[in-house]
Order: C-alpha cells, then sequence, then structure tokens
C-alpha cells in the first residue's frame, strides 16, 4: 500500500471511532412521526344528558303563554356541562347539529337578599361533533319569545319582528349566510294587543322545495326555495298562493 494513502487512512482512523463512539441521534423521520402526533387533531366527545322538567314562567308574548314547565337537558363537551337545552335536536351534516339553548336568569330584584333563579328560552346553538365547538345562531329577527323556528336541513323558517319588534316578518334563513333568503312583511305587530301565537309553525314541503307560513293576523303565504334564492309562490290570478293551514 502506498505510504500516502496508508498516512490519509491512520488520519482518518480516530474519527471514524469517535462517529462510533457517539450517541446516534434520532432520525428525521422520528422527528417527523413525534410532530405529526403533536399536531394531531384532539378527539371530543359530544353528547345530551336526560331531560328533566323544571318550572317554567312563560312570557305572555310567548308562543306558548299557558306553558308551566320546561324539559331541560344539558349538553355535555368532553365530560362537562358546555350549556342547558330544551327541545329536540336538528341534525344538519353527520357531524353538526343544532339545539336551543335554555337559559338560567337571576329574576331577584336589587333589594331581594336573595338571588331567584329562573329558566327562560334562549337562542338556538349549532354544535360542532368532531371540534367540539358550540356557538349561538344569530337569526335575522329572530325573537326568543315570538319566534318558533322549523328547520329543514341548513334553512330555519319563522316568524320574526322586525324594525324595533314593530312588524312581523316571515324569515327562512341559511346557516353560513348573514341575508336571510326570505325577509317578508306579514303584519304590524302591537305589544300590547297581539294574538298568542303571532304564527303558527312554518310547514316545509318537498318536490319542489317550499316553505308555508301561518301568521294570525295576515294571509298565509308560500315561497319556493331553489339553489339557495326563494320566490314566492303565486296562483293562476297572480296573487300569491294560500294554503291550509295543517
Amino acid at each position: 500500500m502506498p505510504r500516502s494513502v496508508r498516512t490519509s487512512l491512520s488520519g482518518a482512523l480516530p474519527v471514524l471511532l469517535l462517529c462510533l463512539l457517539l450517541p446516534i441521534p434520532l432520525g428525521a423521520a422520528t422527528h417527523k412521526a413525534k410532530e405529526h402526533k403533536a399536531r394531531a387533531p384532539r378527539v371530543h366527545s359530544v353528547g345530551l344528558g336526560a331531560f328533566r322538567p323544571v318550572p317554567y314562567i312563560a312570557d305572555p308574548d310567548a308562543a306558548a303563554p299557558s306553558q308551566t314547565q320546561l324539559r331541560i337537558r344539558p349538553l355535555i363537551v368532553d365530560g362537562r356541562i358546555a350549556q342547558w337545552t330544551t327541545g329536540e335536536v336538528h341534525l344538519v351534516t353527520a357531524t353538526t347539529f343544532t339545539v336551543r339553548e335554555a337559559l338560567r336568569v337571576n329574576d331577584s330584584l336589587p333589594t331581594d337578599p336573595h338571588p331567584r333563579w329562573i329558566w327562560q328560552l334562549g337562542p338556538w346553538l349549532l354544535v360542532h361533533r368532531t371540534s367540539g365547538r358550540v356557538a349561538e345562531l344569530h337569526l335575522p329577527d329572530f325573537d326568543p319569545l315570538v319566534s318558533d323556528v322549523a328547520w329543514f336541513r341548513d334553512y330555519a323558517a319563522y316568524c320574526g319582528l322586525h324594525t324595533g319588534g314593530k312588524l312581523v316578518y316571515a324569515v327562512v334563513a341559511e346557516l353560513g349566510t348573514r341575508k336571510p333568503l326570505v325577509s317578508k312583511k306579514l303584519s304590524a305587530f302591537d305589544p300590547a294587543n297581539h294574538p298568542t301565537p303571532v304564527c303558527a309553525p312554518a310547514n316545509w314541503q318537498l318536490g319542489p322545495l317550499r316553505v308555508s307560513f301561518f301568521p294570525t293576523d295576515a294571509t298565509p303565504i308560500t315561497y319556493s326555495i331553489d339553489n339557495g334564492f326563494a320566490a314566492p309562490v303565486a296562483s293562476a290570478d297572480n296573487t300569491t298562493s294560500s294554503v291550509p293551514i295543517p
């Protein structure tokens, strides 16, 4: 072996031995696996508890003023009560649903020695099963006492109060959009003297998709819904068609 080669190998031997003795660091694949594991989405548990009745004093303006009990149940996220709810769940998709919130409100006066808690109807909530997120829905012109929402897919149909609570409007709102598909004046609303209920629940129909509103003090009205657009259904005499109250 030439002398120059022997000299080169003898100089490299200590470096080679040092590399063999040093601990081998974790490879890039292991690092990426740990990073992926750290960023893996958290699995949330979302469920509803059992119903239980609670005393309820309905407001005279409410859709059901004679109601004396409210059936409530907890919305449980990751083992903790996130909200109290009332009524049935509406499944929007396989991973999202809507449910109405029940509010526990302090009804005592400043001069009362102790709080006096009462249950009231609250807004609608949108619940995401995968993320565990619970969001309040801001439905246009929705009034907790007057509005009785009828759901279909991601559409909410109801009678709402518009312009400072002086007008009753037919409303169709689509989740994820700010502007309602339908916002139609139905009648005036007098807080001191109005029918109860202000409207019967809206009625959804398929083939084609339609929704009908039944105000107590006005003529029923029907709208067709097609690809995110709404149009009043007219009869042969060019007047808006009316449908019988179900």
